[in-house]
């Protein structure tokens, strides 16, 4: 049904009425917006679980072959008896348990005292100290291999799991303090000088007062520190010369071959131990999401 309109309509009902296309025009623009962006995440997530898929695939595959995306004949169990049985996978796993959680302890203690002392403290060459830490994440961790190793090598820790915890937590130190020096500049002084006048010293306010309002920035410290042992690999194998003081990325390479040769490879063990070894990382996650979440925001605001 038509409704007509007066031969001479007044000047502000002709300006609502040309008025209502350009909310039409606006939703169609942002529609088509709406779909090339949704196409293009859906583009990089396919390409980002493709291998995933590929890799549990292979696990469950019969015999050895390479990584297929094809549906396998079959699903077997073989491969992972085979890691769990015959090779020394608990062994790498309790190695890497003990770098991993050496270096999220060392990491935690050093960055929190850290952070607090360039969050509350005035000192010559505090800007410098940060620029510092900022210019160090810059280059790429490759460079100070060498250094690490010819340190540690004088110092007596190569192939032993103090060197490598203290090489993970040094590295992992600049990127931690920043972060937990986000969060504490978002906690008021008021209440660690309220808790000082109560008879506490600065140390006890600041483990009694401030450490507990920042558990989302060390969950999320503590969950970087420990993934980034978890998965690292060069500093590792360039550190570890015997089998028995392995991690479980390094002896991920005892099924690709000498000098990764695809004939000599065992692909289906090797998928297999992969997808062992990101089980404890999905769990983490899944566990410390609030914090992780919760940490990130926060800590990137002042209060």
């Amino acid at each position: 049904m038509l409704l007509a309109l007066p031969s001479r309509v007044p000047g502000k009902i002709v300006s609502v009425l040309s008025e209502i296309k350009i909310p039409l025009r606006y939703r169609q623009t942002k529609l088509l917006e709406n779909a090339v962006v949704h196409i293009v995440l859906i583009l990089f997530s396919i390409v980002s679980i493709l291998p995933l898929v590929g890799i549990i695939g292979t696990s469950f595959w019969p015999g050895n072959v390479r990584v297929s995306l094809a549906v396998p004949p079959g699903i077997s169990a073989e491969h992972y008896l085979h890691v769990l049985n015959d090779t020394p996978f608990y062994i790498w796993l309790r190695n890497s348990i003990l770098v991993a959680g050496g270096t999220t302890i060392l990491g935690i203690v050093l960055a929190t005292t850290s952070a607090y002392a360039f969050s509350r403290f005035s000192f010559r060459g505090k800007r410098g100290f940060l620029l510092s830490f900022l210019v160090v994440q810059m280059f790429p961790g490759v460079i100070i291999l060498v250094p690490y190793y010819i340190l540690m090598r004088h110092l007596g820790l190569a192939n032993t799991f103090i060197g490598l915890i203290l090489a993970y937590a040094v590295t992992a130190l600049p990127l931690a303090v920043w972060m937990i020096k986000g969060f504490f500049d978002t906690i008021p002084p008021d209440l660690e000088e309220s808790a000082m006048v109560d008879g506490c010293t600065r140390s006890g306010a600041f483990y009694r007062v401030v450490l507990p309002l920042t558990k989302p920035a060390i969950a999320v410290v503590a969950l970087f520190s420990f993934l980034s042992a978890w998965n690292e690999f060069v500093l590792a194998y360039t550190f570890m010369s015997s089998e028995s003081m392995y991690t479980l990325p390094v002896g991920l390479t005892s099924f690709v071959g000498a000098g990764g040769m695809q004939t000599s490879a065992d692909w289906g063990s090797f998928a297999a131990m992969s997808v062992l070894v990101a089980i404890p990382v999905c769990v983490l996650f899944i566990v410390f999401q609030k914090y992780l979440v919760s940490g990130l925001t926060k800590g990137g605001v002042k209060g």
